[in-house]
């Protein structure tokens, strides 16, 4: 079995992995520039002959860059018509030996599914450690990935890590590959065996070349492979391969021929149809072992290798802020004008730590670099690669890999080029938070510590906001979910020690109207000298849409000024961050003003401001006002046998189920779930289900609350604005 080269683990979810095998989908026949070494003459001494050959090879250097001149040319101009085979195809030999090396994976997995176990091992086996240490820090060292010393006390690894987990114990194999199939709705088969299971478990059958796999060693590192197949195994294993074949036809032309013609394929054409449905997202393969047990972690490596893509093999866009954000392909050549995307930050003993995807280019060290958001210079001081907390600092990074930058001032999802071409990366999706609370340091010697904490957390993740309350002055934080907020309450009081009392959880409700109000407000304010006078006529209805806000002049006769109409605008944008019904943001409103009148002496764009935010406050409370709650869109998973009592538990939430889905075993519930009645749900789906059940939120859409709940809210509301102001 080939030998493993270096595994570059990141404490990210999206890791860069060195492969030793090439990629079958560039063709072999294509030599590196090396090679020109070969074409000497023989009446050329050698002085003329190294000068002829480095002729040559500068040469072809220009001729690479000519050519990919013409392809970034191309992937601007006519993105869709530019493959990534003519990439490939394009792609400078020397290029093409480091990117065929590589692979960018991420891994995901439920909590405690031994996510850090199996990445311990690929470590070790691909030598980036030199021993293996376990989660939770039972040896008192804890694994490498476990960074955080809040990661290896609960045994969760919060922050994005390279984590692996093959199989677990007791788990049926080929239930999870049917549930693959039902559930994620790709085709998928397995392309292993398990020899044994549990305490039994020895090995692995590889389908594709028919071997037996053992791992020998006191940790596993010794690979053992054989022909001889276990005797209970060989039938079960000839019914597999034939599974795994049948199900690879349905997705890949060359498989499906040979399948109709009756004809077996070879080791190789499986192994490339495999690679080329998993690129297209056709197929999924499937692999068994047992990190704890320290089995088949290597297998799952060669699979990375030979079944994922290298950078080049997956398509990248962006967006060309000089051309109205015309969509452009991003092409992975180290010769082209730097493009990489800051996808995750974090904060070190050596300051702000930003992680780096390169997608075009090279990233060098020394090189400025632009924001395309802030469009501020940035000098790269320093460039490492992360092995968890170890750094491994290095010159430059080309196209297609990952690293980490000190001394960059940004937020995540900022996109940085060289400053030749004007691209963005598309905005990583961020939704808007759907839970908050109030939080503040219980001693006051801490606020400084606690300002920093907060500072950090919001650069370290776009989903955790923290605003300051303009009514109270407390500062509130923001985010997906209960334990979202916990963690970063925990870790401000490990990593900052700083100890923070919270309040109970507010649901981030929105507030709209449902029918049209008309209005024609004068404001008229006279206390000596010039006052205040704006007027202001128009109308109040629900939008479009409930996810936006319009604001719109019909103004004609010029009876009020162009910049007495912006001062409008922006008292109505002051008016739907707070609304009148409950004090939260307005959504699905449009205003209009057609009409108005102004004082040669007291007219002022602040008076057209104050005018325009009392007139919405009055036709606001005419037009019906409706509160909003947030909807979950929330995925239930249970043994069949716990249905009604799942359903139960819904429908006391007033939940709408919109899909059920029954499986031999385990039944899936898809439902819409008001955030409010969901406090505590977890608790009650242990209980219901003897802990069995699972189950996953995010946040869905806005829908009208239940009157009672309206009713009980705003008279909340109105006590506690009495209050205040009493």
């Amino acid at each position: 079995m080939r030998v493993q080269s270096i595994l570059r683990a990141q404490s990210l979810a999206t890791s860069s992995l060195r492969c030793s095998a090439r990629s079958a989908a560039r063709t072999s026949s294509r030599c590196a520039l090396s090679t020109i070494a070969a074409s000497r003459t023989p009446y050329t001494n050698g002085l003329k002959t190294d000068t002829w050959i480095e002729s040559q090879r500068t040469q072809q250097q220009r001729r690479w860059n000519s050519v990919a001149a013409q392809v970034l040319e191309q992937a601007k101009e006519d993105p869709s018509a530019l493959t990534q085979e003519k990439i490939v195809e394009n792609l400078n030999p020397i290029e093409w030996e480091r990117l065929s090396r590589v692979r960018n994976i991420g891994i995901a997995a439920h909590i405690d599914s031994g996510k850090t176990t199996a990445t311990e091992r690929v470590l070790f086996y691909t030598g980036r450690i030199n021993a293996i240490h376990e989660v939770r820090g039972k040896d008192s060292v804890g694994a490498k990935m476990d960074s955080m010393d809040l990661e290896r006390e609960k045994g969760i690894t919060i922050q994005l890590s390279f984590v692996n987990k093959m199989d677990r114990m007791g788990a049926n194999p080929w239930k999870a590959v049917d549930q693959i199939n039902q559930k994620l709705r790709i085709a998928a088969a397995a392309i292993q065996v398990p020899i044994g299971r549990e305490d039994g478990f020895l090995g692995v059958v590889d389908l594709v070349r028919m071997k037996a796999i053992y791992n020998e060693g006191s940790k596993g590192e010794i690979i053992r492979e054989t022909d001889e197949i276990p005797a209970d195994l060989v039938e079960l294993c000839k019914e597999k391969r034939q599974k795994l074949i049948e199900t690879l036809a349905d997705v890949d032309d060359e498989i499906a021929e040979l399948f109709l013609d009756e004809q077996e394929p070879t080791v190789a054409q499986i192994k490339a149809a495999i690679r080329r449905a998993t690129i297209s997202l056709k197929f999924t393969p499937v692999m068994m072992g047992s990190a704890l047990a320290d089995k088949s972690v290597q297998p799952m490596l060669d699979a990375v290798c030979d079944y994922l893509p290298n950078p080049s093999e997956v398509e990248n866009m962006a967006l060309d802020k000089k051309r109205a954000e015309a969509p452009v392909k991003l092409v992975s050549y180290n010769d082209l004008p730097f493009v990489g995307l800051a996808f995750k930050l974090e904060e070190s003993s050596f300051g702000q730590l930003t992680y780096i995807r390169v997608y075009q280019g090279t990233l060098k060290k020394g090189m400025n670099v632009f924001n395309a958001r802030s469009d501020k210079k940035v000098r790269i001081p320093k460039i490492v690669r992360m092995h968890s907390n170890d750094m491994e600092e290095v010159p430059e990074i080309g196209a297609g890999e990952i690293c980490a930058v000190f001394g960059v001032d940004c937020a995540s999802g900022d996109t940085f080029t060289d400053g030749n071409l004007a691209y963005t990366m598309t905005s990583m999706f961020v939704p808007e938070p759907v839970i908050s609370l109030s939080i503040k340091p219980k001693h006051t010697k801490d606020t400084p510590n606690f300002s920093k904490a907060m500072s950090r957390f919001t650069r370290e993740d776009p989903t955790f906001r923290v605003h300051t309350d303009p009514e109270s002055q407390e500062t509130i934080i923001s985010g997906m979910g209960e334990l979202h907020l916990d963690i970063y309450v925990e870790r401000m009081r490990r990593e900052y020690r700083v100890e923070c009392e919270t309040g109970q959880p507010q649901v981030a409700y929105r507030e709209t109207i449902t029918k049209r109000v008309n209005f024609d407000h004068t404001l008229k304010k006279q206390s000596g000298g010039s006052g205040d006078f704006a007027r202001v006529v128009g109308w109040l209805e629900p939008s479009e849409s409930l996810t936006e806000n319009k604001f719109e002049q019909q103004i004609s006769g010029g009876t009020i000024s162009e910049k007495f109409l912006f001062a409008c605008e922006k008292g109505f944008m002051a008016s739907t961050a707070k609304g009148p019904l409950l004090g939260h943001k307005v959504l699905g409103t449009s205003m209009v003003i057609n009409d108005g009148a102004t004082h040669a002496v007291d007219s002022s764009e602040m008076a057209f401001k104050n005018a325009t935010q009392q007139a919405f406050r009055k036709a606001f409370q005419s037009g019906a006002p409706q509160v909003l709650e947030p909807l979950m869109k929330t995925t239930i998973t249970a043994p069949n046998e716990f249905q009604g009592s799942v359903v139960g538990l819904l429908n006391k939430r007033n939940a709408v189920i919109n899909d059920t889905e029954i499986g031999p075993e385990d039944f899936t519930v898809y439902a819409d779930c008001s955030l409010n009645s969901m406090f505590g749900f977890s608790s009650q789906l242990r209980a219901s289900t003897q802990g069995k059940g699972e189950f996953s939120m995010e946040f869905s859409h806005y829908s009208p609350a239940p009157p009672q709940l309206q009713k009980e809210l705003v008279a909340k509301y109105e006590k506690e604005q009495k209050e205040r102001n009493a």
